[in-house]
C-alpha cells in the first residue's frame, strides 16, 4: 500500500471522529433546548393560571391589593424572564423563585378567607397551579441533568476541543432559591 493511501485512509478515519464528536454536541445541545421547552410549557401554563386565579380572589380580597399587586408583577417578570431561553435559565429562575414566593404569600392569605376556601373555582385553580408546579419540578430534574451531561461533554478532553472552536457554551442550570432547599424545623413539643 503506497504512503498516499496511509495519509488518505489516517485523514478519513479523523475527519471520521471529528464528525461523531461534532454530532454528539450538537445532539447533546438539542437535548438541552428540548429539556428547557418542557419547562417552558410548564411554565407558561402557569403563568396562564395565574391571572384567572387572581381574578376569582381579588373580589374576596379587597384589602390585600398589595398581595395581589406583587403576584401580578411577579408573573409578568417571570413571563418576561422566560422568553430568554435556555441561555437565561438563571434569570428565569430567580424570577419563577420570586413568583413562587409571592404565590405562596396569596396561599396563606386565602386560608384566612373562609368564603375562598369554600369557593369551588379558586379550590380547583389552586389544585391545577400545584400539579403544574410537580410538572415544573420533574422539569426542570430533567432539564438539569441534561445540561449536566452537556457541560461534561463539552468541558472533557477531546470534546472540549471541538467545543471552543465551533462555540459550544456550557449552560446554566435551573435551580431554585438556597431558602427553598433549607430543612423545614419542625417542633412538636408539648409546651405549656
Amino acid at each position: 500500500m503506497s504512503p498516499f493511501w496511509i495519509v488518505l485512509i489516517v485523514i478519513a478515519v479523523i475527519a471520521l471522529f471529528l464528525v461523531f464528536m461534532y454530532n454528539g454536541l450538537v445532539r447533546l445541545r438539542n437535548m438541552v433546548d428540548e429539556a428547557w421547552n418542557q419547562i417552558s410549557v410548564q411554565l407558561k401554563r402557569r403563568h396562564d393560571l395565574i391571572p384567572n386565579l387572581v381574578n376569582a380572589v381579588k373580589g374576596y380580597m379587597e384589602f390585600e391589593q398589595t398581595t395581589l399587586t406583587r403576584v401580578v408583577e411577579a408573573r409578568n417578570a417571570a413571563v418576561t424572564a422566560q422568553q430568554q431561553g435556555p441561555a437565561g435559565a438563571a434569570q428565569s429562575a430567580q424570577a419563577e423563585n420570586f413568583l413562587t414566593g409571592a404565590l405562596r404569600q396569596l396561599f396563606a392569605l386565602v386560608e384566612n378567607y373562609p368564603q375562598l376556601k369554600a369557593n369551588e373555582n379558586v379550590m380547583q385553580l389552586q389544585e391545577e397551579l400545584t400539579t403544574t408546579e410537580n410538572q415544573i419540578g420533574f422539569s426542570r430534574q430533567h432539564y438539569n441533568s441534561t445540561v449536566r451531561e452537556y457541560n461534561t461533554s463539552i468541558q472533557t478532553y477531546p470534546n472540549a476541543l471541538l467545543a471552543g472552536i465551533f462555540g459550544f457554551r456550557g449552560r446554566d442550570y435551573f435551580q431554585i432559591a438556597e431558602e427553598d432547599t433549607a430543612v423545614p424545623q419542625v417542633d412538636l413539643s408539648l409546651k405549656t
